[in-house]
């Protein structure tokens, strides 16, 4: 199996049981990991070099995705495990961005990454609990249909914990991340949360430092000397610092600028100034009217992805820039996705700070009311707000279907959750009997809200990072993303809240860790750019296939979208005005349901070399 051959695996218990599910899954996968008793433990398919497997007298680790570990030091560190409890902390100190699966006397333990890049899912088949990467697989085994709940809560802007990393099937249920699950083996099954944020009390500097040591083992792990890399170079301060740890590390870049039509778009000469500073790289500016157009390739069906995404936007355009970089050699991207997310705090921080620096807080508050223009209303009662998290939830159910309000509107414990105008009856519904149900049962991710606001951020970009690496593969060319790796964010939930979400500064955190290896001139960048004009000239261009989906939407013909006024903003998205996320995330869903539709079963499940077992030597050490 090479690189840009979609990585998946299966977990079953060591239980004589699901003899119709093996044999299915022996049918699609190209290798086989069993436990001591010669049963199947781990099916599925990954290149050997995504693969750490350790074996200690019966008892089994893998580690699975881009990690620091190797076999040796995976097994010397499987010698001081006897129990389930003995594993994070066997692990300490491994970083990267992966699964861990261990199998120890018939207890089974799996956990993805605390980012939610790399995530897990369960089904029950027979009773039996069964476990896997991918969403998709279990839905396949046990011939799931899409939740129509979920499909609705696609279409919202600002999808809040734990409704945002839900499974879009039926009877598959996500692992929260920072949880790992434990199969017992009785056939019980639990979870256990094996991750917790660290606390918020370092200076900048000391978390800077933390940061800057984090992201260079993030980049050395997909970087090495002479190693040919492909990387976005936007001119933005988190792709660029990618770059220069690239290019510390030795790695030979090919690096990609979009450079945008609208006036006053800088990215194209920041992106120049950087290439001037680094060595060994080809830099590539791609002018957009060289480029595909936004929404290119609405009438071709794909193999699709776990959930819908905005990625849909600028499919071919990446598609293009990926052709491009791989015909220079580079076999891997790296991606600043996931800096904003990272290094930036939302601002309902202010709400906890009060408590705390009153004077501080306020004049904190000052700055951020005349940057985004918030309302008075909106922030007092973000500030003064005493209201649960459940609470919060609920609230926000009664108000689906309130006006939109601007996306810089404070909020206490998120963004505000807004289903677009053409959303029917139905979908306004489903969604507000999701988010009443997560009320009763959903504990926030930290008891401050501006640090389970950052921690779900932070999440949501771990989400979109699976999918955009996803994708990458798909065009040839995987894409990762240091930012999302799980010891990037610890480092920057370390640093004292307000001094990373100082409102003069830009990205005050990720400054303060680039200082002395990023040029000065592009650390002190306060601007982005932006595609508005390309975004709305793509939709001109395809107004005939939106017109076409206006008449055959799957959206409307499931009762989630009304027709008439779905068809207005398809036919006529300038006079649209709640913002381009609602169309997007609406197309997104649309394209989901037409990919799956086209391809029930997932292109990754057709084997791509022969069948590999690997039985375990139980005399091994």
């Amino acid at each position: 199996m090479s690189d840009t051959s979609a990585c998946w695996f299966v977990i079953v218990p060591d239980r004589a049981a699901l003899p119709a599910v093996l044999t299915r899954l022996r049918e699609r996968a190209d290798q086989v990991v069993s436990y001591p008793s010669g049963r199947p433990w781990l099916l599925g398919s990954w290149p050997p070099q995504k693969m750490r497997l350790a074996v200690v007298g019966g008892r089994m680790l893998a580690v699975v995705g881009t990690s620091s570990a190797t076999t040796a030091d995976l097994t010397a560190r499987l010698k001081g495990v006897h129990a389930v409890a003995d594993l994070e902390a066997a692990l300490g100190g491994v970083h990267g961005s992966f699964h861990v699966v261990a199998a120890l006397d018939r207890h089974v333990y799996v956990r993805g990454s605390a980012s939610g890049g790399r995530r897990v899912y369960r089904t029950s088949i027979e009773g039996v609990t069964v476990c896997a990467d991918r969403a998709r697989t279990l839905a396949w085994l046990t011939g799931a249909d899409p939740d129509t709940a979920q499909l609705t809560a696609r279409l919202a802007v600002g999808l809040p914990h734990p409704l945002a990393g839900a499974a879009m099937w039926h009877g598959v249920d996500t692992v929260t991340p920072g949880e790992a699950l434990h199969l017992d083996p009785d056939g019980a099954c639990r979870t256990i949360r094996w991750w917790h944020p660290p606390a918020a009390d370092l200076p900048l500097a000391q978390a800077a430092s933390r940061l800057r040591e984090a992201l260079r083992d993030a980049v050395a792990l997909r970087a090495r000397p002479g190693w040919v890399l492909a990387a976005d170079l936007s001119g933005g301060m988190d792709s660029t610092s990618l770059c220069f740890l690239a290019a510390e590390a030795g790695a030979r870049l090919v690096t990609a600028t979009l450079h945008w039509s609208a006036p006053g778009n800088l990215d194209h000469h920041y992106a120049r100034y950087a290439a001037d500073h680094l060595p060994h790289i080809e830099h590539l500016t791609f002018p957009s009217d060289e480029l595909p157009s936004c929404f290119t390739g609405l009438d071709q069906r794909h193999d699709p992805l776990d959930e819908p995404s905005a990625l849909l936007r600028d499919g071919e355009i990446q598609r293009h820039l990926a052709h491009a970089m791989r015909a220079r050699g580079a076999t891997l991207r790296l991606s600043g996705h996931g800096g904003d997310h990272a290094v930036s705090p939302p601002a309902s921080y202010l709400h906890e700070l009060l408590r705390r620096n009153p004077r501080l807080a306020l004049r904190h508050t000052a700055g951020f009311k005349a940057r985004h223009r918030w309302p008075l209303g909106a922030t007092a009662r973000m500030l003064l707000g005493g209201g649960s998290y459940p609470a919060w939830l609920t609230a926000a159910a009664g108000r689906l279907r309130e006006p939109a309000v601007s996306a810089s509107t404070p909020e206490t414990w998120g963004q505000r959750i807004v289903l677009p105008v053409w959303a029917s009856t139905l979908a306004a519904d489903e969604l507000a009997g999701l988010l009443c149900c997560a009320a009763e049962q959903a504990e926030p991710l930290a008891a401050d809200p501006g640090r389970h606001a950052w921690i779900h951020q932070m999440r949501e970009a771990g989400r979109l990072a699976r999918l955009i690496t996803d994708a990458g593969t798909a065009r040839g060319l995987p894409v990762d993303s240091p930012f999302c790796d799980d010891a990037v964010l610890t480092a920057c939930l370390s640093v004292r809240t307000q001094e990373a979400g100082d409102p003069w500064s830009y990205k005050p955190l990720l400054a303060a860790a680039m200082k002395g290896l990023v040029p000065e001139h592009l650390l002190a960048r306060t601007t982005k750019d932006h595609c508005g004009h390309e975004w709305y000239d793509g939709l001109k261009t395809h107004s005939r296939q939106l017109a076409d989906w206006a008449d055959t939407s799957h959206l409307v013909a499931a009762g989630l979208a009304q027709e008439n006024e779905l068809r207005r903003v398809l036919l006529s998205p300038g006079l649209h005005t709640g913002g381009c996320a609602q169309l997007e995330y609406t197309l997104a869903t649309e394209a989901w349901l037409r990919d799956l539709a086209t391809h029930p079963v997932p292109a990754y499940l057709t084997p791509t070399s022969p069948h590999e077992e690997h039985p375990v030597d139980t005399a091994a050490h």
